[in-house]
């Protein structure tokens, strides 16, 4: 495999407050790779940074070999980043095929994003039975499915997701990830930013652990599940 994302010494400030210090990490093609850590660590503002949402004050962020860092959100957006943000942040004014319609906002070919948006609903088909609704009218399980559907229409590389399964029933979550697995075996590589440790580790290939804006630990999946401090943190002391 490859190395898709190389994010090197990479720092973040809101303001004075340094978000994240010498962050150092990299996501090889293929891989499912999870980001965990306490609320604040630095979990969201890495993707953000990552997707050109945030300012970078200083590091490095490439992309299939090329800088990203002063690139805009739309622009590595076309290069093959997609994000899906914490809290779904769908347009809920809007039907589901209309927000599904703007993740092809890209793409020239209305018959491509129409073909594109069928292959989601095969994915999804929850979705296809509310595709005239308004987002807004859909439970958050739903509305998580089409916060994902939306950014696959534009087939991307790179899949960067923040906390899924937040908010969710332990049923509906169960069925998200499945999907995450699907979409991974299409050959989509993802980013997991996710609240529930122990899913993560079980789909992910690798992981780091953030603490404080750095990078506390790295090692395969397995490994940190395994490791006694992030079981005693983040996997409930079992």
């Amino acid at each position: 495999m490859s190395v898709l994302l190389d994010v090197r010494a990479l720092e973040v400030r809101y303001g004075g407050i340094v978000a994240l210090r010498g962050i150092d990490l990299h996501v090889e093609e293929g891989e499912i790779v999870a980001l965990l850590g306490a609320n604040g660590a630095g979990k969201t503002t890495t993707l953000r940074a990552i997707s050109g949402l945030l300012p970078v004050r200083a590091g490095e962020i490439s992309f299939a070999g090329a800088s990203v860092r002063r690139r805009s959100p739309d622009a590595i957006a076309r290069l093959g980043i997609g994000h899906v943000p914490e809290g779904r942040r769908v347009f809920t004014r809007m039907t589901v095929r209309e927000n599904l319609e703007l993740g092809g906002y890209a793409i020239a070919s209305h018959r491509k994003v129409a073909d594109r948006i069928d292959e989601v609903l095969a994915i999804f088909p929850r979705l296809h039975e509310r595709i005239a609704q308004r987002a807004g009218t859909l439970s958050g399980g739903e509305q998580q499915m089409l916060a994902i559907g939306r950014a696959l229409i534009a087939r991307p590389r790179l899949l960067l997701l923040d906390e899924p399964s937040l908010g969710l029933a332990p049923l509906v979550v169960a069925q998200i990830f499945e999907v995450l697995r699907d979409i991974h075996k299409r050959g989509t590589t993802v980013v997991l930013v996710e609240q529930n440790a122990r899913a993560a580790l079980a789909l992910a290939d690798r992981g780091y652990v953030l603490r404080n804006g750095e990078i506390a630990r790295a090692d395969t999946a397995d490994a940190l599940a395994r490791d006694p401090a992030v079981v005693a943190a983040y996997l409930g002391g079992e």
